[in-house]
């Protein structure tokens, strides 16, 4: 289930709890809305709830629902807060969703930019191809690749592609921790800007989760466990028996997330100061706010990363290009210029 669905289910799922609608009323309306996918499964929650079972073990059972958004329903339907936990979720995967579009809205030129020089070198090469100079022949191979017409553009797209999905597969096998890569996320940390940012980023979900599970009345132990759940890194997720034995052996919050040994000193004093400033799920909102608003300057930085990476790609690639239709044309110059 994307951000933007999960956000506007739970903001109608919530809001129509809230004004007292039935819930298989509710769930027939989603029916009607969003993709195939979320068709299928709000009609397998109505034929579940038809017969009488829970909601969020109906969700459990489908993989199109997030974790978190099953074990909050959970949470909802055992305290009775579900319409309140509901709308919570909503601004929680709204704050996602508006992170992922700021990140898109400033890579999205530099990618164009990217596009647009291939593009060019493609035109180059095919008409490399194409042409035929007035002694007969071919064309002389200006950029120096060996490629020439359509069968040489395929070539050049074959290898793009290769490049490209070599650093997308890399992308997607860390997000789905492949081989337990998510055990070298302390190394991708130490990563100048971007380690720092990213694990900002991290810790904002993280104290989202918790707010979440502090304001819901969960115990400690499971507000954590949850809060772990929310940042999808199962390098997080390990750390939760820690947490777990630090409370049980009497430890606060701070000193239970000092016991996992994952957050920076900075992180856990700022827990610490807002436990002495009220009640933990009140703190844990603010601290939320606040590092939701890190959250975004980290993502800016980031973009801007990237965006400059880009862009520096294509302007070494044009430059590049520049240098090597530059000797060759001299290189032509100097050989007339030669006695015969």
């Amino acid at each position: 289930m994307s951000f933007s669905a999960a956000a506007s289910f739970c903001h109608r799922f919530g809001t129509g709890l809230h004004a007292g609608a039935d819930i298989l009323v509710l769930l027939k309306s989603e029916a009607k809305m969003g993709s195939a996918s979320q068709h299928r499964a709000m009609e397998g929650l109505i034929e579940g709830v038809k017969k009488g079972e829970q909601l969020h073990v109906l969700m459990g059972q489908n993989k199109f629902f997030p974790t978190l958004m099953t074990v909050m329903v959970r949470v909802g339907e055992t305290t009775g807060k579900l319409e309140y936990l509901l709308l919570l979720l909503s601004e929680h995967y709204q704050q996602q969703l508006q992170l992922r579009r700021s990140f898109i809205s400033v890579i999205i030129l530099p990618v164009l930019q990217l596009l647009f020089g291939i593009l060019v070198i493609s035109g180059l090469i095919y008409l490399l191809g194409v042409l035929v100079p007035a002694t007969g022949g071919e064309m002389a191979d200006i950029l120096g690749f060996g490629l020439r017409g359509s069968q040489g553009v395929l070539i050049f797209w074959m290898y793009l592609f290769l490049i490209f999905g070599s650093i997308g597969a890399c992308i997607l096998c860390f997000f789905k921790n492949v081989a337990g890569v998510h055990n070298l996320i302390p190394l991708v940390y130490m990563v100048p800007v971007i380690g720092s940012s990213l694990q900002t980023i991290t810790i904002a979900r993280f104290c989202r989760g918790l707010s979440i599970g502090l304001g819901s009345g969960l115990e400690p132990t499971l507000a954590i466990s949850l809060a772990l759940d929310s940042t999808d890194s199962d390098y997080y997720r390990a750390a939760a028996a820690d947490s777990q034995q630090a409370i049980l052996a009497g430890a606060t919050l701070a000193g239970a997330l000092e016991a996992m040994n994952i957050f920076p000193s900075d992180f856990i004093g700022r827990i610490e100061i807002a436990e002495h400033s009220g009640t933990d799920a009140e703190s844990m909102a603010h601290l939320a706010t606040e590092y939701d608003e890190r959250a975004k300057g980290a993502l800016k930085i980031i973009s801007r990363t990237v965006s400059t990476i880009i862009f520096v790609t294509v302007m070494l690639l044009l430059v590049f290009m520049i240098f090597r239709i530059a000797s060759f044309v001299f290189g032509a110059y100097s050989d007339a210029a030669k006695p015969i």
